[in-house]
């Protein structure tokens, strides 16, 4: 699937009439967690593609196994807890890695493989990520796994940005052979493969920059670069990150190299349940349609008179917990003070509150993980990006929560400039020979490019957030109450 969009991406390009010559440099975001098993003598047939016919013609027998897991994943969870007892528990695993075990990160999906599907273990020969096997394709010779996406593995040591032996040798033998050599995201991963200067007339110097997760790149394409930042991306999965110049180990969240600085860290917070359960609600209570949700969102009042909703349509990560759906009402609800109020679990809400109860939940938990993993309360910030940033209720809400103002970019897809940013990076690092910080492209220009940010939503009342932080505590008491009896620890 991959290597055919790659094609067809190519082939609209070409039709579109780019001069594919100017390209000076190449870099992408891959999907995160994702992992692609090339079989025995695959880098031979990597190499030597004909410029004449398709990559995935050429390509289709390269692969030991054509299922790759993905972040979507959940069937890892025994693996994830022999990984933990294997190096000393889960905070010990996230001291090196800087995450516990999760069931999508691709150690415990390769440990997996290697207990269920020996034979598939045995012929690969390569393990790539998304990312490096993108990258892989372009150089046309196996790439590195960049650091930051590498982080998303449980297999690195972020601190030394190399492969844990002690966690290797806990996931699979003879892994880090198949696993080959780690690589900074700003760094070169090689020259441009000859097929796609012969196919489609690249300059046979064109760089292809290390390739790295989407999480990652959409950090580098919001231009976070201070701590006290926050970004909030509003997708299929909803994610919270920031950077951080420390590494504090956590049971919660992940802490990943940051892939445009060499010295601080990207900390990030993963919610399965995203647009996926947002559209969910909007077709069982909003006649399908955004329109009837938004108003919904702004018929009910802030706080939603006590009404809290836990909606999991997936497995959830952060908390882990299983399908299900859980609502509950807070008895003599009173917004000053929620020490008297005892909550009482319903089967439904009435349209209008589900539609606020699951927006505020999903909010709510993103705030209360965020402050707990250390991250500022109130941020200096907030920039939404994702599908659901061009919902101006939404991000109103998102003001009101966390108290600070929320600004949108230009541009929806900031994965997939910050790639572009990325490779330009790579560029002016290599021609300079040494590491020269990313800002330094786009200081004091951004007004006049399209890393513009506009002001979406202004900072809420602050008796408002204060109110907030009340009912954040009882959603907080609540699901610890669920994690203890349903959680997937």
């Amino acid at each position: 699937m991959w290597v055919e969009a790659l094609d067809l991406i190519l082939q609209r390009l070409q039709k579109s009439k780019l001069d594919f010559g100017k390209i000076a440099a190449v870099s992408g975001s891959g999907q995160q967690h994702g992992s692609v098993y090339w079989k025995n003598g695959s880098s031979k047939i990597l190499s030597s593609c004909d410029p004449m016919k398709p990559l995935m013609e050429q390509l289709f027998d390269a692969f030991s196994t054509k299922e790759s897991p993905v972040w979507m994943d959940s069937s890892t969870t025994e693996q994830c807890k022999a990984i933990e007892k294997a190096v000393g528990g889960a905070l010990e695993l996230s001291k090196i890695t800087g995450s516990r075990a999760y069931e999508r990160f691709t150690g415990p999906q390769i440990r997996r493989i290697f207990e269920k599907q020996l034979d598939v273990y045995r012929n690969t020969e390569r393990i790539s990520l998304v990312s490096s096997f993108m990258a892989s394709l372009l150089t046309g010779s196996y790439a590195c796994i960049d650091h930051t996406d590498g982080a998303g593995m449980n297999l690195m040591d972020i601190k030394d940005r190399s492969w844990s032996k002690i966690i290797l040798e806990a996931t699979a033998p003879g892994l880090e052979e198949k696993l080959g050599k780690l690589a900074p995201a700003h760094a070169v991963a090689g020259l441009i493969s000859p097929y796609f200067v012969d196919r489609y007339h690249f300059n046979k110097d064109c760089l292809i920059i290390q390739w790295s997760g989407d999480n990652p790149n959409s950090l580098a394409g919001l231009t976070l670069n201070s701590p006290g930042d926050l970004a909030i991306s509003l997708g299929t999965s909803d994610t919270v990150f920031g950077i951080t110049n420390e590494h504090k180990p956590s049971l919660e969240g992940h802490v990943f190299p940051n892939p445009v600085d060499t010295n601080s860290y990207m900390v990030m917070l993963c919610y399965k349940n995203g647009s996926l359960a947002r559209e969910d609600i909007r077709n069982q209570c909003a006649d399908k349609s955004w329109e009837v949700f938004n108003k919904f969102l702004q018929q009910t009042q802030p706080l939603n008179g006590g009404k809290l909703g836990f909606y999991y349509k997936d497995h959830e990560i952060l908390p882990p917990l299983p399908v299900g759906f859980h609502r509950y009402v807070l008895e003599n609800f009173n917004e000053e003070s929620l020490d008297e109020g005892r909550e009482c679990e319903v089967k439904e809400f009435d349209p209008p509150s589900e539609v606020r109860a699951l927006v505020e939940g999903q909010l709510l938990s993103m705030r209360a993980h965020s402050e707990r993993f250390g991250m500022p309360s109130p941020p200096k910030r907030i920039i939404a990006t994702g599908g659901a940033s061009a919902n101006d209720c939404i991000l109103s809400s998102i003001a009101s929560i966390f108290g600070c103002n929320v600004y949108t970019v230009q541009r929806p897809d900031s994965a997939s400039m910050g790639a572009a940013l990325r490779a330009a990076h790579g560029w002016l690092c290599n021609k300079k020979g040494n590491f020269v910080p990313i800002s330094c492209m786009y200081m004091d220009k951004m007004e006049t490019t399209s890393l513009k940010c506009k002001l979406a939503a202004t900072a809420g009342d602050q008796e408002l957030v204060s109110k907030y932080a009340l009912l954040m505590k009882k959603r907080v008491e609540i699901e610890n109450r669920l994690v203890q009896k349903l959680g997937r620890l």
